[in-house]
């Protein structure tokens, strides 16, 4: 039987100090939904300012933890602020932090190392006296350790021995290497082996080398049984530990469990990722868009015979799903899979693959880039296997320079089974006056447009050495509420560019094709 980890998770405290990170109520009602419906084991917050307060007050779970420091110098614990915001924010466990570093508690606190020790010592007495659960983590510990082991473990050891439950070993720096951290936690673990009642050893990393995730393993495997981190790993500088890469290496790599679905760790950490409205990067491990994606021609031929050739564990096993990439170095199995999907009824070896994969490479070498846009290679493959019905005919579209403010001026003429419409519209610049002014045509022969709307927009220029004559790439991701899908345009002139692009987006969506793969 596997060894169960306890998670804390702190994304709603630690993660809330990442740059341009802030969480409405709402905000955080909706991620401890997900955490909990997840199964982490304790939530963590803040209660050092109104708004944390306000939030915690209104909140009946369990599982919250309410986060704040030992008690200040000059005060005794039951007169300290702080300390009484943690009794009183009514969550049954709490988190408090304080220095395992004589050097840091004389420079930045501005106490002897003994007064530290004393510090620890009354705060956690005051806070167990109050019923409290308490987690101590020992801020700066692996620095701490390998300047002075004794001092560092004194700190420890003067939480434990007033009530602490849960002794944290914190890399707040996050500076440490894995075999360190291993190392450091191992001696820990034994220095309270023979202790009545030995306390559980925790481990917080943050990612300043990239290590994060790597050194809480390590502390897991030298004996430490409590984990913290924020779910998508980011927080203060480069972050926390992520623990849905936590998660999931303990329940695949390790002898290790927690008690959370990983079959569900996909979705969540995409739903936590737009409530914060962050964009969850696609190479993030196991959870991310690419993390099973194959783009070499002989990858995905491996892949297609043997999934397990090219992928450490199968994809639905946290959620996701695995991609086929077009590119220039697509063979013809990726182009078959890719066909097979959009037209079941297509034979794997049909005669019109090689050509859709000639003309993949021609077109790339001008600029356009299929990596993404599968919306675009799904009408590609039609025109080439000549089944497209275009849903309309452009006659013509022309752009009016900005105005002072800003604004610029499209006017777009489509023809929909010889009836020719042409509207014209204002934007905020050429692109976005040509996308309202394309809407509005379209609109009028097509009304199942009115739920879709433009949700990203990027341009890259292709051969720098052109200067301002160079090749453009558009990308253009659009979405209907349900699907989402990505469209290029490539041409020397932006505006054309943007419309191939738009042009695609509208055809994607009244084609009714749905997302593939």
């Amino acid at each position: 039987m596997k060894s169960k980890i306890e998670l804390l998770d702190t994304t709603l405290r630690d993660g809330a100090q990442a740059v341009g990170i802030s969480f409405s109520d709402c905000d955080k009602s909706c991620i401890l939904s997900l955490l909990d419906s997840i199964g982490i084991n304790l939530i963590e917050s803040g209660v050092s300012n109104p708004k944390d307060r306000e939030f915690l007050s209104n909140t009946k779970n369990a599982k919250l933890v309410s986060f704040g420091a030992t008690c200040r110098k000059d005060f005794v614990p039951a007169q300290d602020e702080g300390l009484n915001s943690l009794v009183n924010a009514e969550t049954s466990t709490v988190c408090i932090f304080g220095k395992s570093c004589a050097e840091q508690a004389r420079r930045v606190l501005g106490v002897s190392a003994e007064r530290n020790l004393q510090i620890i010592r009354q705060s956690v007495e005051y806070l167990k006296s109050k019923g409290k659960r308490v987690i101590f983590d020992a801020e700066h510990f692996f620095d701490a350790y390998f300047q002075d082991r004794h001092y560092a473990l004194s700190a420890l050891r003067a939480a434990f021995e007033s009530g602490a439950d849960t002794l944290v070993l914190c890399d707040t720096n996050g500076g440490t290497l894995p075999q360190r951290v291993y190392d450091a936690t191992k001696e820990t673990v034994c220095e309270f082996a023979n202790s009545p009642h030995s306390p559980v050893i925790g481990i917080h990393a943050h990612n300043d080398c990239a290590m994060a995730v790597a050194c809480t393993l390590a502390a897991v495997d030298a004996g430490a049984r409590h984990v913290q981190g924020t779910f998508l790993g980011f927080g203060e500088r480069c972050g926390n530990a992520n623990l849905s890469s936590v998660i999931a290496n303990l329940h695949f790599k390790t002898e290790f469990e927690t008690d959370c679905d990983v079959k569900n760790l996909t979705a969540a950490a995409r739903k936590i990722a737009e409530i914060c409205n962050v964009k969850l990067p696609e190479d993030m491990p196991y959870v991310g868009a690419a993390a099973f994606a194959h783009k070499a021609g002989m990858h995905v031929d491996a892949v297609l015979k043997d999934e397990r050739s090219f992928e450490h564990i199968p994809p639905s096993q946290v959620g996701n799903e695995h991609r086929l990439i077009l590119s220039e170095v697509s063979g013809k199995s990726a182009v078959s899979e890719k066909l097979q999907s959009l037209f079941p009824h297509i034979e794997r070896q049909h005669p019109k693959t090689k050509e859709i994969l000639n003309e993949i490479k021609n077109l790339e070498k001008d600029g356009f880039q299929f990596d993404t846009a599968d919306a675009s290679f799904a009408l590609l493959a039609e025109r080439i296997l000549e089944v497209y019905q275009p849903s309309f005919k452009l006659v013509r579209y022309s752009i009016h320079a900005s105005q002072p403010d800003g604004t610029s001026t499209a006017e777009v003429c489509i023809d929909v089974d010889g009836v020719v419409t042409s509207v014209t519209e204002n934007g905020n610049g050429p692109v976005n006056a040509l996308d309202k002014a394309l809407r509005g045509a379209l609109i009028k022969h097509y009304p199942q447009i009115a739920d879709m709307c433009l949700e990203d927009y990027k341009v890259r220029v292709v051969d720098f050495a052109a200067a301002t004559g160079a090749m453009v790439r558009v990308l253009i991701t659009s979405s209907d509420g349900k699907d989402s899908w990505t469209t290029v345009g490539v041409s020397r002139d932006i505006i054309e560019a943007s419309w191939f692009a738009l042009r695609d987006s509208f055809e994607y969506k009244l084609t009714g094709r749905r997302k593939f793969l």
